[in-house]
């Protein structure tokens, strides 16, 4: 045997050593983290496929809902809306309860639309964007069906400098206000919004309209 091939041969018997040596130390845990990866990714995708069934039910429901309200079938519009919100998932019970609220205002229920929104408006675990937003439509709703303290108590918190919808509860404060006599606080409203270069055109058209209305009645002063 050549000095090479006994090299060779005893560097190979090394190898063989240090790699049982190896698998003897850490061979049992790699067994176990790989086990571990598949059955992390499998419980993964098992909870993906799950999350995306649901949620693709629940934008079914919902659309089907919609067209509900839409053909006029009032009571199962507002029965599937229910439903959606007592068993949908991710952000379609809160829709529901938004568009349940809705399909109560367009029947002709103004109270219980407010009091659907008014119920989204209080709940802590709904965003406080939706919330906003469902305090703004309350307020809306009663411009036309309640006191201008009604319109007041829920859209006054909306009308601050840093708020997104200030124009828009800015707009039904001041209608409010302008229908129950309150024509100077009616024209800092209307001009508030046509002042405010960030406000959409034909809001700020329409709060100068109302502005020369008050003014050429002398009713500001």
């Amino acid at each position: 045997m050549s000095d090479d091939s006994f090299f060779r041969e005893v560097n190979q018997e090394l190898r063989q050593d240090q790699a049982k040596a190896l698998w003897t130390r850490y061979g049992p845990a790699a067994i176990v983290i790989a086990v571990a990866v598949v059955l992390g990714t499998s419980l993964w995708v098992a909870w993906d496929y799950w999350s995306q069934t649901r949620a693709n039910n629940s934008g079914d429901a919902y659309s089907q809902a919609l067209t509900l309200a839409r053909e006029g079938r009032t009571d199962e519009a507002t029965a599937a809306l229910q439903q959606l919100e007592a068993d949908g998932y991710g952000a379609y019970p809160v829709l529901a309860r938004m568009r349940g609220a809705t399909v109560l205002a367009e029947a002709g229920d103004f109270a219980g639309a407010v009091a659907a929104f008014d119920s989204v408006a209080a709940d802590r675990a709904v965003p406080e964007s939706i919330r906003d937003m469902a305090k703004l439509r309350a307020g809306l709703l009663l411009v036309d069906h309640g006191s201008y303290a009604d319109v007041s108590a829920r859209v006054e918190a909306l009308t601050s400098e840093t708020n997104t919808l200030r124009h828009s509860a800015r707009e039904a404060l001041a209608l409010s206000a302008w229908k129950e006599g309150r024509f100077s606080d009616a024209a800092t409203l209307f001009g508030q919004i046509s002042d405010d270069q960030q406000a959409p055109a034909n809001m700020r058209q329409r709060a100068e309209l109302m502005s020369e209305l008050i003014r050429g009645s002398g009713a500001s002063s």
